[in-house]
């Protein structure tokens, strides 16, 4: 990446590459960002949270400025294809540049923050950008819960404008997201011992696009747990089939791409099951022939294992797993194409004490509608019999039209490239809803390059995009 433009934004992001920064993890990004603020002799801080603010001051004849902070998450979704060896507590990401892209081999490639925070590192660094006092705050554990950001104690920052780097559009400005909530279930199930006279087989979905639960719930990708369990319950409802494990999806906020099941049925329906499972997975590839032109689903015989898990638990799972809601729920009447509310069923695990965790998340612009739709897949999971919990959640960010660094972004960006940038809300969260509730005068507007396939081993970053970014942050320094 060293030929790239702007070259000092593309350093810093070279190195951020190299630095394992898993959610929950940001150990050794925290302690580069305060060697970054030591080294160039910058005010920097970092709070009981892990959350890092590096300030400095107005350049000459800039004093009277107004303070703006720059604000982007050090920590990144680690999510890699399952032919891939990678073990993100330790490797670096290896990225690669495909045209003009970046991409990354067989992982997430980190861009969703990491070019928001290598573009704060290289306005620090700079000494050659006219701006006025600034504030950049790096927050930690974004994409997992957003922690970083309801710890923010108030008097940790002091500047009353904020740019949020967070965004994946590139001539999109946003003014505001939608909140979210995640609802986990947990079944308890007892192992009983396999009937006799069985084949035991393995079936596997891969090769779906997957993506970011708020981007991309709308673009019609499969999700794998969905199409595992469709085979599954009817497999039960034709042959008995008898569970003996279900492993799919990982992160909350992305849309599973990968899933297998493990189960046994009667040796003399092995014939009908195969040919059930080429009608499936015929079916599927007619269904989501436009948006998973890379869908893989095996049947593969496996060796018989001693358990199954308990009849009672398979039916209440299945059933639950097929019936909870998974992608839009709502679109928004009050701003056009917008995803108001959605949820996302995103892993099913078999994990210790034999318990089956299933994790989803809910998302909506309008609060109310939030609590309803994760009401919803309460009541599907409960009256199935499992544990139901719910997260802190998190809120929207309402959008103000009327915003005085919206005015000042718009200008600049006509200025820069003579046309007139989309001003959006996003159906992805963002953490602006809760600095508004630490710091009410806050004036934000969010924008960032274009990066598509986050949250999943296709996320890319489009390299002509940067400068833009680039050049916009700068733009609105000086005139802000």
């Amino acid at each position: 990446m060293q030929n790239l433009k702007p070259s000092l934004v593309f350093s810093y992001f070279s190195e951020i590459c190299r630095i394992p920064r898993p959610s929950k993890h940001e150990e050794k990004i925290i302690e580069y960002l305060l060697d970054f603020g030591a080294k160039h002799n910058l005010s920097t801080k970092r709070d009981a949270a892990g959350n890092v603010l590096i300030s400095k001051a107005a350049t000459a004849g800039m004093e009277k400025r107004p303070t703006v902070i720059l604000q982007s998450h050090i920590d990144m979704v680690c999510e890699k294809n399952s032919d891939i060896v990678h073990d993100f507590m330790k490797d670096p990401i290896q990225p690669y540049i495909d045209g003009e892209w970046i991409k990354a081999r067989g992982t997430t490639l980190g861009a969703d923050d990491g070019i928001g925070v290598a573009a704060a590192l290289a306005l620090l660094a700079s000494n050659d950008i006219s701006h006025g006092a600034i504030e950049c705050l790096f927050t930690v554990d974004e994409e997992t819960g957003l922690s970083g950001a309801f710890a923010l104690q108030s008097g940790f920052l002091n500047g009353n404008i904020l740019l949020n780097l967070d965004s994946e559009d590139e001539g999109e400005l946003f003014i505001g997201c939608a909140g979210g909530i995640d609802t986990t279930a947990v079944f308890s199930y007892s192992l009983e011992n396999t009937p006799t006279e069985v084949s035991a087989f393995t079936i596997s979905v891969s090769g779906l696009t997957g993506g970011h639960s708020g981007d991309d719930i709308n673009k019609g990708y499969a999700n794998s747990n969905k199409l595992l369990t469709r085979f599954l319950w009817q497999a039960q409802q034709k042959f008995g089939m008898r569970l003996v494990s279900f492993n799919g999806g990982n992160l909350r906020n992305a849309i599973p791409r990968e899933a297998t099941a493990t189960f046994v049925i009667p040796q003399k329906h092995n014939e009908q099951l195969k040919q059930l499972f080429a009608q499936h997975a015929e079916d599927c590839k007619h269904e989501f022939s436009f948006t998973e032109p890379n869908i893989a689903q095996t049947l593969t015989a496996t060796e018989t294992p001693e358990k199954v898990i308990d009849l009672t638990t398979q039916k209440h799972l299945l059933n639950a797993l097929y019936t909870c809601p998974h992608g839009v729920i709502a679109m928004s009447r009050a701003i056009e194409n917008l995803v108001e509310t959605s949820t996302n069923l995103a892993s099913v695990k078999f994990v210790e004490n034999n318990k089956i965790l299933v994790t989803t998340s809910q998302r909506s612009s309008i609060e109310s509608a939030k609590y309803d739709i994760a009401r919803m897949v309460e009541t599907v999971f409960a009256e199935a019999g499992a544990e139901v919990s719910h997260g802190d959640g998190y809120p929207g960010w309402a959008p103000n039209p009327n915003s005085a660094i919206l005015k000042v972004s718009v200008e600049a960006y006509k200025k820069l490239f003579d046309t007139e940038p989309k001003v959006k809300a996003i159906h992805a969260g963002l953490e602006c809803g809760l600095f508004l509730e630490k710091y009410s005068d806050l004036d934000m507007v969010s924008f960032g390059p274009t990066l598509r396939g986050v949250h999943s081993p296709d996320e890319r970053l489009e390299i002509p995009t940067v400068q833009k970014f680039w050049d916009l942050i700068i733009e609105i320094l000086r005139t802000v």
